[in-house]
């Protein structure tokens, strides 16, 4: 997460302004022959090498990026717009990566070490801690630019596989970034047009990049910027610690959405699922923070369950739909992830790394954010099963920390949710870091299925609709009047015979102590209903307290609820809020402990069921055996 943020100003990067742009014009490197062939040997994308040893023999070279650059079209005096957007992502990546270094050297002993050395020459052990810091800054700089450059630079273009890695240097910062620049100079020599010019600089970076993380072994002293995380807002660029950015900026979503009305039935998840859209919209970016953070009701992780073909997916389009317009209103930026299957690694540690990737974008404060784990029960596993990948493993230990860790930091940007055809197959223990538990069990009444059927068929027809109000069953408001009055009572088995023990001993009840009660004696009957499931129904009642329908004419235009400061949103919020009552604890408690005798029953009769199956084959085997006793076919 961001809460070591670290923020460079202006004036720091733009101190190094004079420097970046001598490099771009003019710069004379050293740089090692190696004895390498100007000519490609036909077909094979290598050079001659010769067989004679020319390590030793150095030679200098004058780079000028800025005419290599405005060689890719000779016959034009002016730069087009693609070669102006390189030289100055160029320059600006020299910048901010001597100012990174600058960052790295005050962070360590260099910057005192710097210091001395200038009065008089270091010695002994100084001096080689002063040689070691220098060559980690060295690196920290070309580690910077490289990565700048990654993500800096627009291109789609296929990256063609003629890159060579420049000749590093790191002996100073300086020697670093200019060993960057000659590479990306001859990189760039002869390019044929605007778009192989970007290709090729994005394709180079990448190449530096990796070339650079093989050598991170050799270095000493980095360990003070693994853990640091850097934020340019005016370019738009990160960089946490040596981890490798994506490389490409956001892309306008592209996504099948779906109108609230197009969700046919899950009255209480369509519900709860457009009060989350308003709810994110009210993040301030300034300070960071969501007014119902601060006064209770914000959902960060849910999980949404049901049987295949219910809607879960089509729940997901309508949510991303809603965020993503009202963003547009905004003018927020929205990043919506999903992860799945399709991330889980062979490699060890690899999972992992891509699943806390996955957090940390959706977790940027900086953009509303939605993320989605699309069959959760196959892509983390219980830490129990034997049979589970260490991938799946990884990617629960990264969940359990990232939605309810030590260093968890509700901001009130994004929301998580789960879902699954099979939640009884999810970890108890992350299942119960989901705040909310929404059924998602599709149309349910007649007249559910006939909107359902109106809405798939099409209008290609003439074909009359009858007496039926179409949609009317749809009314989100009265629909979730009556399925919140449907959990007054319990609705699974197990839950209603201590409903009815509970009612039998206590009556109805009047006080919190006969609510403890009750609760008590849902602990009794189901052990996972621990302290956190309380926590998270009390989540859910002061949601119902905040159960207020923020007007849609606060969304229609941002200076009319979105652009406005952190307190009049807070101050607007808390004028609608109502307080709850005891009718909405009961319902809350027996949806959520609903929700946990639902996922024990599942998990029990899955149990019963293989088991019944494992018998019925042993007596199948014992049968067939017999036989072939019989035809003295067993050569046992």
């Amino acid at each position: 997460m961001d809460t070591g943020l670290t923020t460079i100003p202006e004036a720091d990067i733009e101190k190094h302004r004079a420097t970046a742009q001598s490099f771009i014009t003019r710069i004379v490197v050293l740089e090692d022959s190696s004895g390498e062939s100007g000519t490609a040997l036909a077909g094979t994308g290598r050079r001659f090498v010769s067989t004679v040893s020319a390590g030793s023999l150095r030679k200098t070279r004058e780079v000028e990026l800025q005419k290599t650059v405005a060689s890719t079209r000779p016959d034009d005096q002016l730069l087009s717009i693609p070669q102006h957007t390189l030289l100055y992502r160029a320059r600006r990546g020299i910048a901010v990566a001597l100012a990174v270094s600058d960052i790295f050297a005050r962070s360590t002993d260099l910057e005192s070490l710097q210091a001395q050395n200038a009065r008089s020459p270091l010695e002994g052990e100084q001096a080689t801690q002063f040689k070691k810091l220098l060559s980690a800054s060295a690196y920290v700089a070309a580690f910077t630019l490289a990565s700048y450059l990654s993500q800096l630079i627009d291109s789609d273009g296929e990256a063609p596989n003629d890159i060579a890695e420049p000749d590093f240097l790191f002996d100073t910062p300086q020697d670093a970034v200019k060993s960057l620049v000659a590479g990306l100079d001859r990189v760039l020599a002869g390019t044929k047009d605007d778009a192989d010019l970007l290709t090729r600089a994005k394709s180079f970076a990448r190449v530096a990049i990796d070339g650079l993380l093989t050598r991170k072994g050799r270095f000493d002293g980095l360990d003070a910027f693994e853990d640091t995380h850097i934020r340019i807002d005016a370019d738009d660029f990160t960089i946490d610690g040596f981890d490798v950015a994506p490389g490409k900026k956001s892309k306008p979503l592209v996504m099948t959405f779906k109108k609230p009305e197009e969700v046919v039935g899950n009255h209480i998840a369509k519900y709860q699922s457009v009060k989350l859209a308003k709810m994110l919209m009210a993040y301030d970016f300034d300070r960071e923070l969501n007014p119902f953070v601060e006064l209770g009701g914000f959902l960060f992780t849910f999980i949404g369950d049901g049987a295949p073909g219910t809607g879960k997916t089509t729940l997901i389009q309508m949510i991303a739909g809603l965020i993503n317009d009202y963003c547009k209103v905004a003018g927020y930026p929205f990043a919506y992830e999903n992860f799945g299957v399709d991330q889980i690694s062979s490699y060890q540690g690899k999972s992992g790394q891509n699943c806390r990737q996955f957090i940390n974008n959706v977790l940027n404060p900086r953009a509303i954010g939605f993320g989605t784990i699309d069959d959760i029960d196959q892509v983390a596993a219980k830490r129990s099963d034997d049979r589970a990948s260490a991938g799946q493993q990884e990617i629960t230990g990264v969940l359990m920390d990232a939605f309810a860790g030590a260093g968890t930091v509700v901001r009130g940007n994004c929301a998580f949710g789960m879902f699954s055809n099979y939640p009884e197959n999810v970890d108890d223990a992350l299942r119960q870091r989901a705040g909310a538990r929404w059924l998602v069990d599709g149309p349910q009444t007649r007249d559910d299925y006939i909107d359902i059927f109106v809405l798939l068929a099409g209008k290609n027809h003439k074909i009359p609709l009858g007496e039926h109000k179409l949609y009317a069953a749809q009314e989100i408001q009265r629909a979730v009047a009556e399925a919140y009055e449907g959990h007054d009572k319990p609705h699974e088995d197990g839950l209603m015979k201590v409903y009815e023990r509970f009612i039998k001993e206590s009556g109805q009840p009047k006080t919190l102590e006969d609510v403890g009660s009750y609760l008590h004696l849902i602990k009794e009957a189901e052990p996972r209903f621990t302290g956190r499931a309380i926590k998270n129904v009390t989540d859910a009642i002061k949601m119902r307290a905040m159960d207020i329908e923020l007007p849609d004419e606060w969304f229609e235009k941002p200076e009319a609820f979105m652009h406005k400061s952190y307190d009049d949103k807070k101050a607007m919020i808390e004028e609608l809020r109502r307080p709850f009552d005891m009718d909405m604890i009961m319902q809350e408690i027996n949806r959520y402990a609903d929700s946990e005798f639902r996922y024990a029953d599942k998990s029990d009769d899955a149990a019963v069921d293989k088991l019944l199956r494992d018998a019925r084959l042993r007596e199948r085997a014992a049968r067939e055996m017999e036989e072939l006793k019989k035809k003295g076919l067993w050569n046992a």
